[in-house]
């Protein structure tokens, strides 16, 4: 599936940018193939347009922002939130044609993220994660950056117990044994699926730092959810009930490459376990992951005959069976590279 042909994946909200980054400059972005120019207005909260001015075509993103505006670089053409030109200086405020103007998207922050949406109408809202108005538990942001992988296969990748014991037998997977007990519950949701297993795993010496697990061998016992199209909670509760609840998203910058959004909730504190120590675990996981991820076909067929499968794949099947119910809901057909699958 090419996520650039699909009109219907415009219609979801995607995070992009840490707010953090927004207070240091305007930020530009690629979208599912649209440039965007993302900002902080005169409230603080996050705004994006298209990154283009609509009078020479230079890069909003390249401006400054003044109060709460955006300043186009080239010759100052301002715009506000709504990607209304607000100020030109070469002419009076009252005489600025309407068509002075620029596309302004759906933007909103949460969980430290810009959120986009490129559809006048979102199909779905933003993923609620009640962890993350828990005052007893800390929020860790780890990373975003972009993969040379498609989001489909960041997200069955997340929900495939069979490739940690090969991927990552230098972090937790144990591979003397790569045969993982079978899903004790994949259930379709409405935005997505959910999942339950226990996953026996190594316990590195960094982890029996991070968990306070003195032993060598754990279990981690695991309820996934994935949203549609491409983010997901993975919730890991430990035998000694410590639990560290894992969000990522693919946001699909174009056909072959998304940015992943990763940060976390956990229920101990920093004097149990520094934050860097685990963003440090987090961080080498994810380093094996995207080492065999990138290699992948970014071109993931929704069709099941294109691709051979095994029992540990149940996950992403359902997500390719949902996947596929959504296009054919929306008059859409699935695009795969020159050729449309019927």
């Amino acid at each position: 599936m090419l996520v650039t042909k699909q009109p219907v994946l415009k219609r979801f909200w995607y995070p992009i940018i840490s707010i953090e980054a927004l207070k240091i400059a305007p930020q530009s972005f690629t979208l599912l193939g649209q440039k965007i120019a993302l900002w902080l207005d005169a409230t603080g909260k996050p705004a994006a347009v298209a990154d283009r001015c609509c009078h020479r075509s230079a890069q909003l993103s390249k401006g400054k922002v003044i109060e709460g505006n955006l300043s186009c670089p080239y010759h100052g053409w301002t715009f506000n939130a709504a990607g209304t030109c607000v100020k030109v200086p070469q002419i009076a405020a009252e005489m600025i044609p309407k068509t002075y103007c620029v596309k302004a998207y759906h933007c909103t922050e949460r969980y430290g993220y810009a959120w986009v949406c490129l559809a006048d109408e979102p199909i779905a809202n933003i993923p609620e994660f009640p962890e993350a108005g828990d005052p007893k538990l800390r929020y860790i942001p780890e990373f975003y950056e972009p993969w040379r992988c498609s989001g489909l296969r960041i997200m069955e990748n997340s929900f495939d117990n069979a490739h940690p014991h090969f991927v990552h037998e230098n972090t937790f997977g144990d591979a003397a044994n790569p045969i993982p007990p079978d899903y004790d519950l994949i259930e379709e949701t409405e935005t997505g699926i959910r999942v339950k297993s226990v996953l026996p795993v190594l316990n590195s010496p960094l982890q029996q730092k991070n968990l306070q697990m003195a032993e060598t061998e754990t279990v981690r016992i695991l309820e996934m959810t994935w949203y549609m199209p491409f983010t997901r909670k993975l919730q890991i509760t430990y035998p000694n009930g410590l639990i560290h609840t894992i969000i990522t998203a693919a946001t699909p910058i174009n056909d072959s490459t998304s940015q992943v959004i990763q940060f976390c909730w956990r229920n101990d504190t920093e004097a149990d376990a520094k934050a860097s120590d685990i963003i440090a675990f987090d961080r080498a996981v994810t380093l094996e992951d995207i080492a065999v991820l990138e290699t992948t076909d970014y071109d993931t067929p929704l069709d099941l005959q294109q691709e051979q499968h095994m029992f540990t794949d149940k996950p992403g099947i359902f997500m390719r069976r949902k996947l596929a119910a959504l296009l054919k809901a929306q008059g859409e057909e699935e695009q795969r590279g020159d050729r449309l699958l019927e």
